[in-house]
């Protein structure tokens, strides 16, 4: 999950994974798989930072998993 804050600054938490694409239009849209359209101030840069954080947080192991 990832927090985006809307044009009305308010902080929307987003599923990264329901993701699809992002626009500049000049404000961020953010369009998810659903088809639901979030319009953003974060710029589309800040949104992908956020989105490959997540990821490399989601994909790193565990200590349980490092020590095998």
């Amino acid at each position: 999950m990832i927090k985006i804050t809307r044009l009305n600054n308010t902080v929307l938490v987003v599923n990264a994974d329901m993701i699809e694409f992002l626009e500049a239009t000049p404000d961020t849209i953010v369009t998810l798989t659903t088809g639901r359209k979030v319009l953003a101030k974060d710029s589309i840069d800040d949104i992908i930072g956020k989105v490959v954080e997540y990821k490399r947080r989601a994909l790193q192991p565990t200590p349980e998993v490092r020590s095998r």
